[in-house]
């Protein structure tokens, strides 16, 4: 089998629709895929209803969290969407994300780049804004080459010059909540250094001891040696071992089924899942 665990459709900042990643999912050979969006589960009835034959869906989210003023962002798979309490934190972070793009757009102004939220709510269309749009505004713009240029001290990293903070949540925080709608947690990339600053292994473990479930260990901004350190820790501390691609279509270089996840580890997931069941493709009825 194989399973790729974090991916993104247009119901946040991938490039595919839910449809379309269903299908291009089928198409690139996977057996089983989670729709990921940040912080939404907007695209999980769309993706549900155009999985094909073959494929099975695993529903979650990638919410955004931050611990001792690092930016972190923790997997949720199989939780019930309705929970109360983690809508209404998902809610908190949708609806703050309008007003801190426009606050990014306009310290981007005040760099001298002719940027605008016209061009990125088109760019964003219907997804939940945020700075991969933004990047992707300044890629049109010529500022940088790529996306993940976009992405440095001098634009839009954490603690950046155009950079602007969120609501988000405490890590801590999101694993109860993840847990109390019955959902599963893994820590995304944690070790993702090129991305900005990185939590310690110390407040890995502290999270393990909190009830996370595993880490995401085989990851593009994962290089050989930093897999290996990290396989050994979620061996240490008793955590699950994920692969992914973290695919966003082409608004990034991975491919679906980059880095997957191990059959067993997956079953694991799968049954410590109380609140939601995987989605079994009957051939599709999605549109676009």
């Amino acid at each position: 089998m194989r399973i790729d665990l974090h991916t993104h459709s247009t119901a946040s900042d991938g490039t595919d629709t839910p449809a379309e990643l269903m299908r291009n999912a089928a198409a690139a050979g996977l057996d089983v895929v989670a729709l990921t969006d940040h912080d939404t589960t907007r695209g999980h009835a769309a993706a549900a209803a155009a999985v094909p034959e073959g494929l099975t869906l695993v529903t979650g989210a990638e919410l955004s969290c931050r611990l001792d003023g690092i930016g972190l962002h923790m997997l949720a798979y199989l939780f019930d969407p309705e929970e109360p309490e983690l809508l209404r934190e998902r809610e908190l972070v949708r609806d703050d994300r309008v007003p801190r793009a426009q606050a990014m757009i306009g310290k981007l102004q005040e760099l001298g780049v002719p940027v605008d939220w016209q061009q990125v709510a088109r760019i964003a269309g219907d997804g939940s804004v945020g700075r991969p749009h933004i990047a992707e505004a300044l890629v049109e713009l010529g500022v940088v080459p790529t996306v993940s240029d976009a992405f440095t001290p001098d634009w839009l990293a954490d603690g950046g010059r155009a950079y602007v903070e969120k609501h988000e949540l405490d890590p801590f925080t999101a694993i109860r909540l993840v847990k109390a709608a019955g959902g599963v947690t893994v820590f995304a990339h944690p070790l993702a250094v090129k991305r900005g600053r990185t939590v310690p292994e110390s407040a890995i473990a502290e999270l393990a001891a909190c009830g996370l479930d595993g880490i995401e260990v085989d990851h593009m901004d994962h290089d050989e040696d930093v897999r290996a350190r990290l396989r050994g820790l979620a061996g240490e501390l008793g955590l699950l071992a994920t692969g992914s691609s973290d695919y966003h279509g082409s608004r990034k270089s991975c491919r679906l089924g980059e880095y997957t996840t191990d059959p067993e580890i997956y079953g694991e997931i799968t049954r410590r899942a109380t609140g939601a069941f995987p989605v079994p493709g009957t051939g599709g009825t999605g549109g676009a």
